[in-house]
């Protein structure tokens, strides 16, 4: 096999339960976002336009869509005699086999795949963030400081730490200290779960990290600690574009909402920056001489008879007549029936709401997520809960 520099390594394998059920038939990387593409998909597509041509993508939770989407999509860019896009999932070995215990363990169970292209790096990837990013760059400073790990980060709202793994450093960017979900951080520079280690030294870590009864075998709680205990040259790499960690119901909507407007937070339509995904083979959207659109990303199959405002619609949906969808995702293939409103909320794939329905509150900051299954639910007491159907 042929001596590669670099491989990457993307954890996809989560289940993500905090996205609701959104999640609940798919893994966090396959689900759909922006219009028209699926969430792995800007973490790939950041390899590709890297230079990056051999990448593993460790899947666990509910693979079957994620494994097509990549196969079918990003795969076929980067396929080549040399590298290439690969699948992997835990496997039964001589001594038996099970699955991913954690983060670490999975790089661990797949030593002998990075093992064959005998790196000088690995750069290990979360497959559930939205960003842009030219890895290059990443690469070149952890050269530059002989580091033997360098994470990225970036600066996060105060009273978002709690939720990361938080980075103390010099003025030299050398991390001195790290704190996971610090209840009182001393520094609001958040890991974003992007690590450029130097092969043979992870691998020794990733070894007797396995011994560990009591690890959580995890990057962030295990492997980045006993690293900085032992005094390992490590480094921040500061990154000040726009990243999103799309782990909750709410930054999820939140993402997609910064898709929106003349001048998003995030733009997809750099020519020097694509973003590749799978054609998703529907006809062109198709908007009646009733639509009203403004502020919208509107996927390929959609047909709009209503009032679209400040909102997403992924391939497939149907809006009818007089219906009313503002600061909302809506997932591929939902209806909204005639004369319904959809304020702040997501619907789920597949979901039809029926007639003069009202789902969620203009006023209201709580996101509403009606899931997959939540068209068995439209005649129920907890239905009701949910959905206020107006007379007339």
């Amino acid at each position: 096999m042929q001596k590669k520099e670099c491989v990457a390594v993307v954890l996809a394998g989560g289940r993500g339960s905090r996205l609701n059920t959104l999640t609940t038939t798919l893994a966090k990387p396959a689900v759909p976002f922006g219009g028209r593409y699926r969430i792995i998909d800007f973490t790939l597509s950041n390899c590709y336009n890297s230079q990056l041509d051999t990448i593993g993508v460790l899947t666990q939770y509910r693979p079957f869509a994620l494994q097509c989407h990549v196969e079918d999509g990003i795969a076929p860019e980067l396929a080549s005699c040399t590298g290439g896009v690969f699948i992997l999932s835990p496997y039964l070995k001589d001594d038996g086999g099970e699955w991913y215990k954690g983060t670490a363990n999975a790089v661990y169970q797949n030593i002998d795949f990075i093992d064959q292209y005998s790196p000088r790096y690995v750069l290990v990837l979360s497959g559930d963030h939205i960003y842009k990013m030219d890895y290059r760059f990443i690469l070149q400073q952890h050269r530059l400081k002989q580091a033997e790990a360098t994470i990225s980060v970036i600066h996060v709202p105060w009273k978002d730490t709690s939720r990361f793994g938080i980075m103390n450093i010099g003025d030299d960017f050398r991390i001195h200290d790290f704190e996971e979900k610090p209840q009182n951080p001393r520094s609001n520079l958040a890991s974003m779960g992007i690590y450029v280690f130097n092969w043979p030294i992870l691998k020794q870590y990733l070894l007797a990290d396995e011994k560990e009864t009591e690890s959580g075998h995890d990057f962030g709680k295990n492997i980045i600690p006993q690293m900085l205990q032992d005094g390992r040259k490590m480094f921040a790499y500061p990154f000040t574009g726009y990243w999103k960690d799309v782990g909750t119901v709410e930054s999820f909507w939140q993402a997609n909402m910064d898709l929106l407007g003349d001048e998003p937070l995030l733009a997809l339509d750099d020519p020097l920056w694509p973003i590749y995904t799978v054609d998703s083979v529907q006809p062109p959207q198709c908007l009646t001489e009733a639509a009203i659109t403004s502020q919208a990303l509107i996927g390929d199959g959609c047909i709009v008879a209503g009032h679209v405002d400040h909102s997403v619609l992924l391939p497939g949906v149907c809006i009818a007549s007089g219906a009313i969808v503002k600061n909302s995702v809506i997932m591929p293939n939902a209806k909204i029936g005639a004369n319904s409103r959809i304020f702040g909320a997501i619907i789920g794939s597949g979901v039809s709401i029926a007639e003069n329905c009202c789902i969620g509150c203009s006023s209201n900051e709580k996101i509403t997520v009606i899931g997959e299954h939540a068209a068995h639910l439209l005649h129920s007491k907890a239905a009701d809960d949910i959905l206020c159907r107006e007379d007339g």
